[in-house]
């Protein structure tokens, strides 16, 4: 019985030619045609693929026969004739994982081909360095989730895995994270897990779990702000990711907006994130509470201080003002870099996601505030601000959809 993985596969086996590749080749097509529209019959495939009806009914039996596609039955009765069959993906024939992996937790989850999270994982202990160590971490972490997993491994299409930073999801290296070696991460981590990996920055794979599943309607233009420790975006141009020529677009954190002393991770002085991100927000908040200012966080997380971006989210949330009132000084710088970006793209959609959507209005309005206050009316009067609907789930969405979307590329 052939997987979908295998089939794929095949096509790159040398030893396989003629007749033989030609089947190959149309199945993947016949497959990859369902992915993306829905089910069909065979005159239809027939036709959009353009081979005979003969040849697209023996692929589909074989199809059917190793688990891969359904006959869903009849077509709606068109009036003209007798009723053809329909035919389309089988369920529970492939499934994708996704990884997202944040500053101190990671989220994982398996996706069906409807798009269901079948198991899903959120806020699991985890620590991320550049280090050797942490990578063996977040490969055991994968490894305990694959075998507890109602599929089996020949199921899966691949894992999607997010990080934070400069990534190449074409040649598979990272270059903010675990880039101590010479080969390309994704190699690195497809030899320690057996399966095949694809890489992506996180801001652009919960922009695209959003796109898909989540804030946005008709909308095509689309800014995604991750508001996290750091800052990122994910740009949305036509309903397509948008990369830039090496891969790397969407650095919303870095561009240069303060005249500060205060050192960027980037190795930078000035940059957005020195005063607009979650670890803006932990450096403000720890100074009001050192300079006498009052806080519920202290009962809250029974800590005097160390406090992490959780922290203060669940305290804005318990109505601490100290928290709420850190956040609209954050949220106000934040909306002034929007503005600009709402100036240079005229967006349909800017949507605020990551770790500090969670406080809701607390964030909006700020942000809103200074978008009416920095951005040019005429621009910015047909953009709507959209909160993220997915929350922690996104990126897991995203990263799942973006391995079947690679998987079932039209060529």
């Amino acid at each position: 019985m052939a997987t979908i993985k295998k089939i794929f596969s095949d096509l790159h086996n040398e030893s396989i030619d003629g007749v033989a590749y030609k089947n190959l080749h149309l199945k993947k097509q016949i497959l990859t045609y369902f992915a993306n529209t829905s089910d069909a019959t065979i005159t239809e495939l027939s036709r959009e693929l353009n081979f005979s009806a003969p040849k697209i009914a023996e692929l589909l039996t074989e199809l059917q026969k190793d688990g891969l596609v359904k006959d869903y039955g009849k077509a709606e009765d068109s009036g003209v004739g007798r009723r053809p069959n329909r035919y389309g993906l089988k369920p529970n024939s492939i499934f994708f994982v996704g990884v997202d992996v944040k500053k101190f937790h990671i989220n994982i989850g398996l996706l069906d081909l409807k798009n269901t999270l079948v198991k899903y994982q959120e806020k699991v202990a985890f620590t991320l360095n550049n280090t050797p160590k942490s990578l063996d971490a977040l490969c055991a972490i994968i490894q305990g989730f694959l075998k507890g997993l109602p599929a089996r491994k020949d199921q899966i299409a691949g894992v999607g895995i997010n990080l934070s930073g400069r990534i190449n999801y074409k040649t598979g290296y990272s270059y903010s994270f675990f880039n101590f070696s010479e080969e390309p991460l994704s190699k690195i981590m497809e030899d320690k897990l057996g399966i095949p990996i694809y890489l992506e920055n996180d801001s652009r794979a919960m922009a695209y779990g959003e796109f898909c599943n989540g804030a946005v309607g008709p909308e095509k233009d689309v800014l995604y702000i991750n508001m996290d420790y750091g800052i990122g975006m994910g740009v949305m141009i036509n309903g397509q990711l948008y990369y830039g020529k090496s891969g790397f677009a969407g650095e919303f954190g870095h561009i240069h907006a303060f005249n500060n002393e205060i050192i960027c991770h980037c190795g930078k002085k000035g940059c957005l994130e020195t005063e607009a991100s979650g670890q803006a927000l932990v450096r403000l908040f720890s100074e009001r509470l050192c300079a006498g200012a009052t806080s519920i966080v202290t009962k809250i997380t029974r800590k005097t201080q160390d406090f992490l971006l959780d922290d203060i989210i669940a305290a804005a949330n318990h109505d601490d003002v100290l928290a709420i009132e850190c956040i609209a000084v954050i949220g106000e710088k934040m909306g002034e870099g929007i503005a600009t970006l709402i100036n240079l793209f005229n967006p349909d959609l800017v949507i605020l996601g990551g770790s500090l959507s969670a406080t809701g209005a607390y964030i909006r309005l700020p942000v809103k505030s200074a978008i009416f206050k920095y951005s040019l009316s005429l621009v910015s009067n047909e953009t709507h601000l959209k909160m993220a609907e997915l929350g922690e789930k996104a990126g897991v969405m995203g990263a799942c959809l973006l391995v079947r979307s690679r998987l079932f590329a039209f060529e």
